[in-house]
């Protein structure tokens, strides 16, 4: 059985998460280093599989002290953990070009199940013949599930930091 594949372009993706800071205000960081595949036993990416790396030093927040924070032992501990990634179980198409895609996401040595959004884009070919497909993926995800429990009070008592961290990923992916 022939399959098709397809790969992320990293130079027209990206990765973002954003969290809640003292519950009024949301900082925005991501990802630069990061990669995937789709795979399926068809020309279609309905029940295809995918797997995605991130690379946890490529972490960006525009605050290069918060950035060495995020990757020491408080939060992602980049040094015995350094990638986080995903494997699907499913891919199925929930109506139109919306899709859910569910799978294992491993943080911080801890996998629980996720699921996101996903909103297929369409697809055009580029200068060079190739055709590349757009996909924009969303979901939450509670921190606190993959041990990234780091947390400290404000004056009020009140928590520095939100648990559900938004994921929002633009990703175009090209045949490989």
């Amino acid at each position: 059985m022939s399959t098709t594949k397809w790969v992320i372009d990293p130079a027209h993706s990206e990765l973002q998460f954003k969290v809640k800071h003292l519950v009024i205000s949301t900082v925005t960081g991501s990802f630069k280093t990061f990669s995937g595949e789709v795979v399926s036993d068809t020309d279609s990416f309905e029940n295809g599989k995918v797997s995605f790396n991130i690379d946890v030093n490529s972490i960006y927040t525009n605050q290069e002290q918060r950035d060495e924070h995020l990757k020491g032992t408080d939060f992602f501990d980049a040094a015995t953990f350094p990638a986080i990634s995903f494997e699907s179980t499913s891919f199925t198409k929930a109506s139109g070009d919306d899709y859910t895609l569910a799978g294992n996401l491993t943080m911080k040595g801890v996998t629980n199940p996720v699921e996101f959004n996903v909103e297929f884009g369409g697809s055009e070919k580029d200068n060079y013949g190739n055709v590349k497909y757009g996909f924009e993926v969303s979901g939450k995800v509670n921190r606190k599930e993959f041990g990234l429990t780091y947390n400290a009070l404000t004056e009020a008592g009140g928590l520095a930091l939100g648990e559900d961290i938004k994921v929002l990923a633009n990703i175009q992916l090209v045949k490989a």
